[in-house]
């Protein structure tokens, strides 16, 4: 009873982690930028930078995280990020100076990807320690909730007309309330459990690592296009005009449940044939609007891209636990730097294949035949890596005495 009393409280502080990495750190900005634009006449090339920055940030944070080995380092670090993150937040009110605001979204930027690799790496190695299912789907859930609550929090304050400082300090005093519990939750590496029993990793093979990498790839183009773009899109469609935060609710709605289903799929068919349907599932949600700009099928596209895009990151990341239990953040390290790379790339090329052809259409086409690619890859794994990824890498890795 105690032990499951634990599990649940160690789910939350991951879930609490989300919010303040994913929601608060990352997507708030995309909803907070008309009005920091209309406030303090913030340029488009500024909002562009601002953004820019705090990706670069999310990179600098992906790779510190997948060079650390000292798991002790890592959980006070996560401390530290959870901190940084709350604060640079709360100093954006402090100036409308550009290099200023820079230097704190590239902060955010850091704190956003760095404890969301960590939380996930510790909540997997606690899981497998206590001989649970190496699982992150409740874990990510997390991200489509930080979603939905940013988005339900800055259209509060904005039906209260709060300006764009009151709406940071909003945002700070939420991300203080939900850190809190991830900071004293978050599972702290035992002693006991590193110096008693070790767990035996079971990498796969070189091909698998290269082409998992350009599977991953391909699934980041397709989630950064469709991420991007789709307040854009949903703008586009006259009678959606002025519901952009709509998208990102959508989203979020679609992502919640999705992750803990795949899970589920996961177990019964494998990861591999689980991200394979998750694969072939968004790029029929990526096509949506290409082919049919109507409300409904807008809408449909934003569930589906919510649910798609965050279960194949559960299962990527959850795969890293079961190959390297001992250590899963360098593996998810890794594949989130190739994931990353894909987001760099193709926002600016579908923003240029946009003003030429004077819509999203060709940018979508595009991105679902990326996402094709990675589907084609997935499906060539499945038949080189059969052995050790149907259900022969255990939920619960084998422990050897140390």
């Amino acid at each position: 009873m105690l032990t499951e009393l634990t599990r649940n409280r160690v789910y939350f502080a991951g879930i609490c982690s989300m919010l303040v990495a994913v929601g608060v750190a990352r997507f708030s900005y995309t909803l907070l930028l008309p009005i920091m634009q209309d406030g303090t006449g913030l340029t488009e090339f500024g909002g562009g930078w601002l953004a820019s920055t705090n990706y670069m940030g999310y990179m600098f944070g992906i790779f510190i995280a997948s060079t650390l080995n000292s798991l002790k380092t890592k959980y006070y670090l996560h401390q530290l990020y959870m901190v940084l993150a709350v604060i640079s937040c709360a100093a954006m009110v402090t100036t409308t100076n550009l290099v200023y605001w820079s230097v704190l979204r590239f902060i955010a930027g850091v704190c956003a990807s760095g404890s969301m690799i960590i939380a996930s790496g510790l909540i997997l190695k606690w899981l497998v320690l206590n001989k649970y299912h190496a699982e992150l789907g409740i874990h990510f859930a997390g991200c489509g909730l930080s979603i939905i609550a940013v988005s339900v929090l800055i259209d509060g304050m904005i039906s209260f007309s709060a300006d764009w400082k009151q709406q940071w300090m909003g945002l700070s005093v939420f991300a203080t309330v939900v850190a809190l519990p991830s900071m004293l939750w978050m599972p702290k590496p035992s002693i006991k459990h590193q110096a008693g029993s070790t767990v035996s990793d079971t990498p796969p093979s070189k091909l698998f690592n290269r082409l998992m990498l350009l599977a991953y790839f391909c699934a980041g183009y397709g989630y950064v296009v469709t991420a991007t773009f789709i307040v854009d899109i949903i703008e586009g469609v006259e009678s959606l005009q002025g519901q952009g935060n709509l998208a990102f609710i959508l989203v979020g709605l679609g992502a919640t449940p999705a992750v803990i289903f795949a899970d589920r799929v996961a177990r019964r068919i494998g990861t591999l044939k689980a991200l394979l349907w998750a694969y072939g599932l968004q790029i029929f949600g990526i096509l949506l609007p290409a082919i049919n700009h109507s409300v409904s099928v807008v809408i449909l596209s934003a569930l589906i891209f919510g649910g798609t895009f965050m279960a194949c990151v559960s299962l990527v990341l959850t795969m890293a636990g079961r190959f390297f239990p001992s250590n899963p953040a360098k593996f998810m390290g890794k594949m989130a730097l190739a994931y990353g790379t894909a987001q760099i790339l193709a926002p600016a090329l579908t923003g240029y294949l946009a003003d030429q052809f004077g819509n999203y259409d060709l940018g979508l086409y595009l991105s679902s035949g990326v996402m094709l690619v990675g589907l084609i890859v997935i499906l060539f794994l499945l038949k080189i890596e059969k052995p050790p990824i149907k259900n022969k890498i255990p939920d619960k890795p084998k422990f050897v005495s140390s």
